[in-house]
């Protein structure tokens, strides 16, 4: 029987096919509309848009270039040129991002006949790059097939491991007879060239110049000049030698441009547009000061065809000299210190005991203003052709080495007991030998057994060490009682350091210049609270002692001290100094505790150090001219004798100052370790020596009021350096 078929399946079916067939239409259409689409942005692109983008891809990048402008220049507080730029004429060559070896080479080769290049640098590796370059077949020949497929068929290493590792085989089998074939001709074209390569795209590279050994003459000079249309990327120029007028250490090096930013501040120098050959301060004032003397390069716009090939190079910004420097010093003056200092240094290193007196350091300062008036520290030394004993710069010792003080902390430890309560102004005490159980006694120098009462102001006067160790107990909440034992604990500890750090004294200054170092704290052992009040305990710099005294003489405002006074434009004509930039101006760092009461009778303790029969300084400062106060000081300290594997005990000196008494224009402190075996130990000479600096001081400062013209614009003039002294850079390179 006949199968009927079934009509609404085959409605469904039917209806299916005109779905699909639906579909596929609307697909075709929509891939037709995309496609027109598609061509009509092309043709848009092409004809509307073609020229502009054409236009866009010939516009290239501004790139700022190292043109050598000049780093700014360092003036002394009076104008006189302390750091100079030395201009030279320089040979460079700048490649290009697309520029070739060969290319370089030939360039290299013409150079060669123009200037003479010394071989001196010349590297091993220098030397097979020309040979293989010279002698490509020869140098095919030095690896066998077998070898090079062998290599080739390591499937551990890349395609490029594998051509380093056929280039190292290669090298290692060119022989010292065939390095040392070339002729002085070749050797030269090498030099050339190994200069020329060691620079980055973009960034101009001294092919000769940066050498004062080797300088460009004038004849080279114009004959490069004359060729400069067939040397692509050759340019004659002038480059700066940095020369300083003065051994001061802290004014601080550069970099050559041979050398570069240090490898370990590469990345922080080249996120700040510095080229890898950019000469960079690389210690003290260049340092610090690194972004303001610096300058800014000129930017250049790389002009490219359509493939991106550079095809020309426009000035966008022609760059500027690096601002200028004033410091707070006046060479005059910072010199005579040196000379004394470094005088008396050598002098008292002869003395019976002085064997090991090395350095000795003295900072003077505007208590008010914090300007650093001078900065001096010196350190003996052998001549390393004679042997003979001479003396160095070794001003940075004065704040990144510390030293145990002495009783120059005492003002400071007055001011902690009135403070803390342990004694009103003109409290009274006891001076007597102070026995501890189980311990030596400990006594004045003055008086080693008897009993003396005295007040505040004699026991500055006197330097009475028993005074400052009743404070440290009363600091302690304790009483002293002969022969007991004793147990401050750790609160009497940072009471007492505390109180000295608000002085400056185990605090950082905040000087304008790097490494200062902050001393160190020798713990808290019961006993030693008592060698803590007297400056025997804890370390100090120089400067710290300095910014110490400048806020005692001023009546409590810690002052932030600084070696420039201003950051100015560089010179418009050659004779005044630029417009000032920036003044930098006072900074109270804080305001100490104690009243204005309690400062001013410590300042007059300090005057009777002076100035009165019995004061500890009076047989140097009693005859002054001005008026003022002082502290000295005396510490137990060691010396570690190396090549006898030895300790000695010695003695350090210090001393600080201030004048005049009312409104005191100069604070000062003078710091000499290890003075002298303390079985040698007579006389604290750093008492003399520092009433010469300041007499010293008054003195240039009478002849130059005496000389100076009434003229308010004298002091922007610029002035000759003071001594005829040429130190360059090469000479301080680092």
């Amino acid at each position: 029987m006949r199968k009927i078929p079934n009509k609404r399946a085959q409605s469904m079916k039917a209806k299916q096919r005109s779905t699909i067939t639906f579909r596929m239409n609307v697909l075709f259409f929509s891939i037709f509309i995309l496609f027109t689409m598609l061509i009509l942005r092309l043709g848009y692109l092409q004809i509307v848009k073609g020229e502009e983008y054409t236009r866009e891809l010939a516009r290239g990048e501004e790139v700022p270039v190292n043109t050598s402008v000049p780093r700014g220049r360092i003036f002394d507080s009076e104008g006189r040129i302390m750091v100079d730029n030395l201009p030279l004429r320089a040979i460079t060559y700048t490649k290009m991002q697309t520029t070739k070896s060969k290319d370089m080479y030939k360039i290299a080769e013409t150079l060669s006949i123009l200037i003479e290049k010394e071989p001196n640098d010349i590297t091993k590796s220098d030397l097979q790059d020309f040979w293989l370059k010279k002698y490509p077949e020869e140098a095919l020949e030095l690896v066998t097939d077998k070898e090079r497929k062998a290599i080739e068929a390591d499937e551990k290493l890349e395609k490029k491991e594998q051509n380093r590792a056929i280039d190292r085989l290669t090298r290692s089998r060119i022989t010292e007879e065939q390095l040392n074939s070339f002729t002085p001709e070749e050797l030269e074209i090498i030099a050339i060239y190994r200069k020329m390569a060691s620079g980055y795209a973009l960034s101009p590279q001294i092919i000769k110049g940066d050498d004062v050994k080797e300088e460009v003459t004038v004849e080279e000079f114009a004959r490069v000049s004359e060729r400069l249309g067939e040397l692509e990327g050759v340019n004659t120029t002038t480059d700066w030698r940095r020369v300083k007028t003065s051994s001061l250490a802290i004014l601080g090096s550069t970099t050559l441009p041979k050398v570069g930013i240090p490898k370990d501040r590469l990345d922080y120098f080249l996120s700040r547009d510095y080229s890898r050959n950019d000469r960079v301060g690389t210690s003290y004032i260049e340092q610090q000061y690194e972004e303001v003397l610096q300058g800014q390069k000129s930017v250049v716009q790389n002009i490219t065809d359509g493939k991106g090939r550079v095809i020309d190079i426009q000035t966008v910004f022609e760059g500027e000299p690096g601002k200028d420097l004033v410091l707070t010093m006046d060479s005059e003056v910072q010199l005579a210190h040196e000379e004394i200092l470094a005088e008396e240094l050598l002098k008292y290193s002869k003395n019976s005991g002085g064997q090991y007196l090395q350095n000795a350091y003295f900072i003077m300062m505007d208590p008010y203003t914090g300007e650093v008036l001078s900065l001096v520290g010196k350190r003996i030394g052998k001549n390393e052709k004679t042997g003979a004993k001479e003396i160095n710069d070794y001003a940075f010792g004065a704040f990144t080495n510390a030293y145990e003080v002495g009783s120059t902390v005492k003002p400071g430890t007055i001011l902690t007991g009135y403070r803390e309560g342990v004694y009103p102004i003109g409290g009274s005490l006891v001076d007597e030998p102070i026995r501890i159980k189980d311990s030596q006694p400990k006594s004045s120098v003055f008086n080693r057994f008897g009993s003396v009462r005295m007040n505040d102001l004699q026991a500055l006067e006197r330097s009475s060490n028993v005074y400052m160790f009743k404070t440290a107990y009363g600091v302690a909440g304790s009483t002293y009682r002969p022969n007991q034992s004793i147990n401050f604990g750790r609160d009497a500890f940072l009471k007492m350091r505390s109180g000295y750090a608000q002085f400056g004294l185990g605090a950082l200054t905040g000087i304008d210049l790097p490494g200062e170092v902050n001393g160190s704290t020798g713990g808290f052992e019961d006993g030693k609270l008592l060698d803590l009040s007297i400056g025997q305990f804890d370390t100090y710099t120089t400067l710290q002692l300095a910014q110490f005294v400048s806020t005692l003489a001023i009546g409590g405002n810690r002052i932030q001290p600084h070696v420039v006074k201003e950051i100015r434009e560089p010179s418009e004509d050659g004779v005044q100094l630029g417009k000032v930039v920036k003044e930098i101006t006072p900074t109270i760092l804080n305001t100490v505790d104690n009243t204005r009461e309690e400062i001013e009778r410590v300042r007059q303790g300090m005057r009777l150090v002076y100035f009165s029969r019995g004061g500890t300084a009076n047989k140097a400062f009693g005859n002054a001219p001005f008026t003022g106060g002082g502290k000295t000081g005396t510490a137990q300290a060691s010396y570690f004798d190396a090549e006898l594997w030895r300790t000695f005990n010695t003695v350090n000196l210090t001393h600080v100052g201030f004048a005049p008494y009312d409104n005191p224009e100069i604070a000062y402190a003078l710091v000499i370790p290890d003075a002298s075996l303390e079985s040698s130990y007579k006389t604290n000479f750093s008492t003399p020596i520092a009433r010469r600096l300041v007499d010293k001081y008054f003195e240039i400062k009478q002849k130059n009021n005496a000389t100076s013209v009434n003229d308010s614009t004298s002091t922007s003039l610029i002035k000759p350096a003071f001594t005829n002294a040429k130190i360059d850079e090469e000479e301080t390179e680092e």
